[in-house]
């Protein structure tokens, strides 16, 4: 194994481990449910909220049949991912696609787990008498986007990476 493919991998295990430990800490130890919602900031929150859907809760189904399918769709995502991942050629892309095949996995975990992937940050603004939400998120979300972010990044003005598969 390369040393470009090495950070990569560790990023995928840095991800997931990160992810996982914040969302047991969350669920068990400090019993988000329970507690409801938490005001950090006067714009961030913790809340907990079950996705039985995919990204940005599309797609709810809390059918086993329906999990099923999606927990396929992801791990053949994540093996095509980790493919492109061990031919690609710059160390960006490869970091990336650490970061976003570490959250799939995290999310993936979740749907095992519980049956539906545990979402906690939630970040709001309030405009005269309206409260705007944006979606809630986890860690593993974030470490996704920002992969696909720097994806792009890589693609426009890195140096030509691997075909994916």
């Amino acid at each position: 194994m390369n040393l470009r493919l090495r950070y990569g991998v560790t990023a995928a295990i840095a991800t997931l481990v990160l992810d996982q430990a914040l969302k047991f800490w969350l669920v068990h130890v400090f019993d988000i449910a329970r507690r409801g919602t938490v005001r950090l900031t006067p714009f961030f929150d913790l809340v907990l909220a079950w996705n039985q859907g995919i990204s940005f809760g599309w797609f709810q189904h809390d059918g086993q049949a329906a999990q099923i399918v999606l927990m396929a769709i992801k791990a053949v995502a994540v093996v095509v991912l980790a493919v492109w991942m061990a031919r690609s050629r710059t160390l960006p892309a490869t970091l990336a696609l650490g970061f976003i095949i570490g959250g799939a996995i995290g999310n993936g975990i979740d749907r095992l787990a519980y049956g539906a992937v545990v979402d906690f940050a939630l970040f709001h603004v309030r405009i005269g008498e309206t409260t705007f939400n944006w979606y809630v998120f986890n860690l593993a979300d974030v470490a996704i986007v920002a992969g696909v972010a720097a994806l792009l990044y890589d693609s426009f003005w890195g140096s030509p990476a691997a075909k994916a598969p």
